[in-house]
């Protein structure tokens, strides 16, 4: 099984078709996260019809804004529709002028593919294209109960972190300079280096890592949130505990390989884990968490490549020696009690 395929499949869910949408569909332009925060804006639509001309301005709203924290939102050096945003930007077209070229030029390929992943469409569908009987997308019960569910902030969020990560990549022309993501573990960002050696902040580690782990704490499976404003928001625990850098070397304990998001009382509550060391099949469980993100691919995949092998047996070989490492040092191992049901 792909895992594109396995990452629904195991806990089938709107949600989680929603997040393989995001993380795993093919990226040639940022044109799906554009709809998919378009969606989000509109979840109150009083209609399940949405024509075009009130998706537009929506939509190219999001566009044109990101355009303006990084130029490049596709791999192809020309687009219509980019420059018309670019054009809007610098004001020298209006509002009205850039919705009405929208519905022409910007919709062309996103509403087709948007459920496309790995090749083939998820189970489940969130619209229903009627343009050409219509004009507009019909939303399905999907997208509706989905849009009740509170979930629908946090994969907003991601959506948002996602978006980030992939311009990033495109700017920085990861064709031909595999870009390398750090994580600041005092503020809880990931960022990269441009070869000018300026330090440019991604996004968010919560948000940039909850996808790939369902919304559910690495440990326990409880359900968490990237809410910051949340009792519940996740903890960014280092699974191989940050005492153990001294351990070996080329062993990137503050790396994303080795960053997992924990519910509060796995790490730190009255049995919480704390520098002990996760049982060893957990880090089997780090290794499927670590595939996942590489099947998603760049810049994230090319970051855990360089940290943890090129092959998959090379990573899981990196984890078992990090393991090994781990145990010399610290004798005591840890393991919480399941609070729901594996779902990765």
């Amino acid at each position: 099984m792909a895992d594109e395929t396995r990452f629904y499949e195991i806990e089938p869910s709107r949600e989680n078709y929603w997040r393989a949408i995001i993380l795993f569909g093919r990226n040639v332009a940022s044109y799906k996260f554009a709809l998919a925060k378009a969606l989000y804006d509109m979840r109150h639509h009083p209609n399940e019809l949405i024509r075009m001309d009130e998706l537009a301005p929506v939509f190219a709203k999001h566009i044109a804004d990101h355009l303006i924290k990084c130029d490049k939102q596709a791999t192809s050096s020309k687009s219509r529709f980019l420059d018309l945003c670019r054009a809007f930007n610098k004001g020298e077209i209006t509002e009205a002028t850039l919705s009405e070229q929208t519905v022409r030029l910007g919709f062309q390929n996103v509403i087709d593919a948007f459920h496309n992943v790995h090749g083939n469409e998820v189970p489940t569908r969130f619209f229903v294209d009627e343009r050409n009987e219509k004009s507009g997308i019909r939303l399905t019960d999907d997208f509706f109960s989905l849009s009740e569910n509170p979930t629908i902030h946090d994969l907003n969020i991601e959506t948002e972190a996602r978006w980030r990560l992939v311009e990033t990549a495109w700017d920085l022309n990861v064709s031909r300079h595999v870009v390398q993501i750090s994580h600041d573990d005092t503020n809880k960002l990931l960022h990269t280096v441009t070869a000018e050696n300026r330090r440019v902040t991604i996004t968010s580690s919560r948000d940039a890592l909850n996808g790939y782990q369902k919304g559910r704490c690495f440990y326990c499976f409880r359900n968490i949130t990237v809410d910051s404003q949340s009792f519940d928001l996740a903890d960014v625990d280092h699974f191989f505990p940050y005492k153990l850098r001294f351990c070996a070397v080329n062993k990137p304990i503050n790396g994303v390989a080795n960053l997992v998001l924990a519910c509060k009382e796995c790490n730190r509550g009255t049995y919480g884990k704390f520098d002990r060391i996760p049982k060893l099949h957990l880090v089997d469980r780090l290794h499927r968490r670590n595939e996942y993100l590489i099947k998603s691919h760049h810049p994230l995949r090319e970051t855990l490549m360089l940290q943890t092998g090129i092959s998959e047996p090379d990573r899981r070989s990196f984890l078992q020696s990090a393991y090994n490492c781990s145990k010399t040092t610290i004798i005591s191992d840890w393991a919480p009690s399941a609070c729901g049901s594996a779902v990765f």
